[in-house]
């Protein structure tokens, strides 16, 4: 057995890569890929706790997720979930995961401490992305071929309400103050805004082709989406929610995914 190399001081990045079933790590310092993790079919997604010492991984193609310890850089644990899971959101305090489970249309709740399935809520057809607010108490669920999102209470894991949104509802954030959830609809090329208190849609926004990736700043001042087909990224102002900005991609490069890093 080959033992990982320590790593100390450093900032990192995960990346999935389902071609190999692993997770690789890069020294965000040098930017270099230091060490890869072998875990199970078709890595997809990943989740951090907020202590940063485990990372979830959605096996697309294995019907389970990975627990890597961030320590030992290794995975430690595989939890059965049971029907191709994607999206993965963690609960502010830490203690439970929510993970969407396209293939039997589900979510599974996965107590952190101990590893294990604790709940198993049904909601629409095709789950596919989940947010958690930042209070803790409601999860956002898009239901890819319900053309809807699922409001889970997390304090009885029962849903609450379903709320209608455009076509083929993908990726979601929600805003830092919990009032907002942001839904790109890949199949309308638009976003639905949603306000949390009413769980109503109260403005859509058009944005590119088939926009699926989603992010939001850490102050939520504004929305980064990506639109698969036009190659470009779109920038919304959350006070308006209007297109302020396109960012153009590099041709044929079909953006599908983002992220946001806090830089201090």
């Amino acid at each position: 057995m080959i033992t990982p190399p320590p790593i100390i001081y450093s900032v990192l990045a995960y990346v999935a890569n389902p071609g190999n079933n692993t997770v690789s790590i890069i020294d965000t310092e040098t930017n270099l890929m230091i060490y890869n993790i072998l875990v199970r079919s078709m890595p997809y997604r990943l989740a951090i706790t907020p202590d940063g010492t485990r990372i979830y991984v959605a096996n697309y193609g294995d019907l389970t997720i990975s627990v890597i310890d961030t320590i030992a850089n290794a995975e430690t644990a595989t939890i059965f979930t049971g029907g191709d899971p994607s999206g993965l959101a963690i609960t502010p305090d830490g203690t439970r995961i929510y993970v969407t489970n396209e293939d039997n249309n589900t979510i599974s709740v996965i107590d952190i401490a101990t590893n294990t399935v604790i709940a198993t809520v049904s909601v629409g057809y095709k789950p596919s992305g989940v947010a958690i607010t930042p209070d803790g108490n409601h999860a956002y669920v898009t239901n890819k071929f319900s053309d809807n999102v699922s409001v889970i209470n997390t304090a009885t894991n029962t849903v609450i309400s379903t709320i209608s949104v455009g076509y083929k509802p993908s990726g979601i954030v929600i805003t830092p103050d919990g009032m907002y959830a942001y839904v790109t609809n890949v199949g309308s090329n638009n976003i639905s805004v949603i306000n949390t208190t009413t769980n109503t849609v109260t403005a859509t926004v058009f944005v590119g082709d088939a926009p699926s990736g989603i992010a939001i700043t850490p102050y939520g001042t504004h929305v980064y989406v990506t639109n698969e087909f036009n190659d470009n990224v779109s920038v919304i102002n959350t006070a308006t929610n209007t297109v302020t900005s396109t960012i153009d991609i590099k041709s044929n490069s079909f953006p599908i995914r983002i992220l946001i890093k806090n830089c201090m």
